[in-house]
């Protein structure tokens, strides 16, 4: 070929490779248009499942409450083996399933320190979370794990003091809580107060039917125990681990329910 008619083609053969390559470029960027929602879909998916994992994670974890799921009557002591201060609460605990949560929510009605409070669970950190709010309108955030078979908050320093709850879970109709606190430079606890609670509902032995009572729950007594020359009754063995760990609590707060149901028949006659 002559070349002239060299020259006379390459301005053709540009213009065909540029067009050429414009086309493969549409092409791609319409592909990527087309597959976008596929991409975008399957990313949706991803997470979803990755949220639902989170929450039965969360789920999994808070079931260690399980055991305090439901209504309680309580009897608070400021201390040990004396009725001075002592007061009734009810408590119940609920669980809360929400859309991107799993919550345990703990609610005391005429309670003295914890009002309510909500149990979550940190997958990530692997700790329990309390966000409790007290009787005079404190609120307080709490971390948590599990310690010999106890639930263990504790909160950062504040007001120059670390609090803890420690959450006990004696039988199925038995269970406590206890309030401490430490300076945040000393590891020395000083005991806040602790309530006794007793499941709401439990079957009672019969008043006047001449059963004896169990000190802890007030079921059925059928198992001596001795505290100080005296004999007390208990209902299973869980009831007498329970008054074996604090015979003066239990009886005191057993005196203390005597004496509230000796006022309430003395109001009804």
């Amino acid at each position: 070929m002559h070349q002239s008619d060299t020259n006379r083609w390459k301005p053709l053969r540009s213009n065909f490779v540029r067009r050429g390559f414009g086309a493969l470029i549409s092409l791609a960027a319409a592909s990527a248009i087309a597959f976008a929602p596929f991409a975008v879909g399957a990313d949706k998916t991803k997470a979803a499942a990755a949220s639902l994992a989170a929450l039965e994670q969360q789920k999994l974890a808070l079931a260690e409450f399980n055991s305090f799921i439901g209504g309680w009557r309580g009897i608070g002591m400021p201390r040990r083996g004396s009725r001075a201060g002592a007061w009734s609460e009810t408590a119940d605990w609920v669980w809360q399933f929400e859309k991107n949560s799993v919550a345990i929510d703990y609610k005391i009605a005429k309670g003295k320190l914890l009002q309510s409070g909500r149990v979550t669970y940190n997958p990530d950190r692997k700790v329990f979370l309390l966000s409790g709010t007290f009787a005079d309108k404190v609120r307080r955030n709490y971390e948590g794990q599990v310690k010999n078979k106890k639930l263990v908050f504790e909160s950062k320093a504040a007001d120059g003091y670390v609090h803890l709850l420690t959450f006990s879970r004696v039988n199925s109709k038995r269970s406590l809580v206890l309030y401490q606190k430490r300076r945040a430079n000393s590891r020395f606890l000083s005991r806040v107060a602790e309530v006794g609670y007793t499941r709401a509902g439990t079957s009672l032995a019969v008043e006047g039917a001449g059963e004896i009572e169990c000190v802890v729950t007030g079921g059925k007594g059928t198992m001596p125990v001795k505290y100080k020359g005296q004999t007390y009754y208990v209902c299973c063995s869980g009831c007498r681990d329970a008054f074996n760990d604090d015979p003066a609590g239990v009886i005191a707060a057993y005196k203390l329910k005597l004496a509230e149901r000796k006022k309430k028949r003395a109001k009804t006659k």
